[in-house]
C-alpha cells in the first residue's frame, strides 16, 4: 500500500518527480503518483488531498510551477506533512513557484525544497517516516554512508590523477 503521494499539476513536472521516484523506488517504499490540476479539476483535486489520509498516506509530495497553489492546498486540505516541490518557470526562472510555496500563512506549513528539488522531496519523506520505522532510518544511514564513500572515492581520484587529468 503507497504511504507517499506524489502529486503535480501537470505532466510537464513528469522530469522532476521522477527524481522522486527513484529515490523512493531505492529504498523500497510504496508510493503513488497523480497528476491533478488544483485550478482545472478543483473537485477531484479536493477528492484526492481529503481521502489521502483514508488511503493510506502519511506524507505528500506535490510539484508547482508558477502559482504554485497546489502544496499549499494539499497542506489546507490534508492532515499530514506536505512537502513542496517548486518548478523552474521560464518566466521567473522558479522564483515564483518558490515564493508561492514557502510563504504559506500561519497554520498551514509547507516544508519547501529547492526548485526542481525532487529527489531531496523523496529524501525528506523518508526522514519523516523514518521517525517511527527503524528500517527505513537504518537505509537512510546507509544512504549517507554511501555519499560519504563516494566522496571519498573521487578524492583520492583526484589526489592520484591531479585536477588536469581527474576527467579524461
Amino acid at each position: 500500500m503507497a504511504v507517499i503521494s506524489i502529486v503535480m499539476g501537470s505532466d510537464s513536472d513528469m522530469p522532476v518527480m521522477a527524481k522522486a521516484c527513484e529515490i523512493l523506488d531505492r529504498f523500497g517504499v510504496e508510493y503513488e503518483m497523480n497528476i491533478i490540476s488544483a485550478h482545472r479539476e478543483p473537485d477531484i483535486f479536493f477528492d484526492y488531498a481529503k481521502n489521502a489520509e483514508s488511503r493510506g498516506i502519511k506524507v505528500i509530495i506535490a510539484g508547482a510551477g508558477m502559482a504554485a497553489h497546489l502544496p499549499g492546498m494539499c497542506a489546507a486540505l490534508f492532515d499530514g506533512p506536505v512537502i513542496g516541490i517548486p518548478m523552474h518557470t521560464t518566466s521567473l526562472g522558479g522564483k515564483d513557484s518558490l515564493y508561492s510555496i514557502v510563504q504559506m500563512p500561519s497554520g498551514i506549513p509547507v516544508a519547501t525544497v529547492a526548485i526542481n528539488g525532487g529527489a531531496n522531496a523523496a529524501l525528506l519523506a523518508l526522514k519523516i517516516l523514518a521517525v517511527t520505522d527503524e528500517g527505513i532510518k537504518k537505509d537512510l544511514k546507509d544512504y549517507k554512508e554511501k555519499l560519504k564513500s563516494d566522496v571519498m572515492k573521487k578524492d583520492a581520484h583526484l589526489k592520484e590523477t591531479g585536477y588536469k587529468e581527474y576527467n579524461k
